[in-house]
């Protein structure tokens, strides 16, 4: 039985009740949501009494539906190595670090994959042209054909960053807006924002739009024909996140030829190979501190290597050439199930 979430967690729970159970994996997508319910649910539930204990599913006072998962499930994974090690440390651990790292045995990393045949800058139907690492050339025809459409000034030199995704603190939002300000009033590069979220981060990037008209465009809401526009017409995805278990966006980045900049943590960390002037291996551009003046430094390193079209197609070609489709990702559950089902039948 794999399990996912907090959701989940009470099943994992009952199960290990059973003497016939089945072996259970439980995966965290994000451990900042626990699932955490009063004692009264506790009780509506008509859970067993021997669950409300700190070694269960109590949780300072609350039940948390996660505790389930985690405490009885025979292995626990999530979706980076990073970030399997980052949830065993107070700072990202939400209260839940000491269970964790008491089971870190049987806890196990593995970062996602993407769909590479959706999302396939040679073949995507969103796109109005094609390419791959060899013609690069019509990455930039989608530049200029994204500018037109978002009604930002049409110049294939001047440098496009993007943001796609919820406007929630996670996310690196506040950051963004603290550094672009500066940056647009310098007229050193345009901005595209597609998203929705929390209403002050929406009408904050709104205001920009209105602030820099032709340099700055927002649009609010989903649109997933858009997302592979922006992602394939844009020279470079800003994705701060203060946490990021593991991301997909800085992936279908990569696969797209658009180094991504991250903040260096969790799916992230383990995506991005940050630029270097002696590392011809690099993908994409990271920061280690979560300021904005951090976030800033990156971006004017991005703008120096943009300038150098060598030095940023060799980026980009690199981007293209990693594989994040499931392949490994798959192969590496497969591995788990085979060894869970071996033990558990002994």
């Amino acid at each position: 039985m794999h399990c996912n979430d907090w959701q989940t967690g009470p099943l994992v729970a009952l199960l290990s009740r059973h003497a016939q159970r089945p072996a259970s994996i439980f995966t965290i997508h994000n451990l900042a949501y626990r699932g955490l319910f009063s004692w009264q649910t506790f009780r509506d539930l008509k859970m067993p009494d021997d669950w409300w204990h700190h070694q269960s599913m109590e949780f300072y006072g609350q039940l948390a539906f996660i505790k389930g998962g985690l405490v009885y499930a025979d292995t626990v994974t999530t979706v980076s190595p990073s970030y399997a090690e980052e949830i065993q440390t107070s700072e990202y651990g939400w209260g839940l670090e000491g269970l964790l790292r008491y089971r870190r045995d049987h806890l196990h990393g593995i970062l996602n994959g993407i769909d590479t045949d959706e999302w396939h800058p040679g073949r995507d139907p969103h796109l109005p042209h094609h390419y791959h690492a060899r013609t690069l050339g019509n990455k930039l025809k989608n530049k200029l054909a994204l500018q037109q459409e978002l009604g930002l000034s049409q110049d294939k030199d001047k440098p496009l960053l993007g943001f796609i995704g919820r406007l929630v603190d996670q996310k690196g939002v506040d950051l963004i807006l603290g550094a672009l300000s500066g940056l647009l009033a310098g007229d050193s590069c345009q901005f595209v924002m597609l998203g929705s979220g929390m209403s002050h981060y929406q009408s904050a990037f709104e205001q920009l739009a209105k602030v820099f008209p032709g340099q700055a465009a927002t649009v609010i809401g989903y649109n997933e024909a858009l997302a592979h526009r922006i992602e394939s017409g844009i020279d470079a995805f800003l994705m701060p996140s203060a946490f990021e278990p593991c991301g997909l966006n800085q992936l279908y980045s990569l696969r797209y030829g658009t180094p991504p900049l991250v903040h260096s943590v969790g799916g992230l960390k383990d995506s991005v190979i940050p630029w270097s002037a002696d590392n011809n291996q690099a993908n994409g551009f990271a920061f280690e501190n979560y300021t904005t003046q951090s976030l800033l430094n990156s971006i004017n390193q991005l703008l120096k290597v943009y300038a150098d079209k060598k030095a940023w197609q060799q980026l980009q070609r690199n981007a293209m050439a990693a594989d994040f489709s499931w392949k490994k990702s798959a192969q590496a559950y497969l591995d788990i199930y085979q060894g869970l089902c071996a033990s558990h039948t002994r």
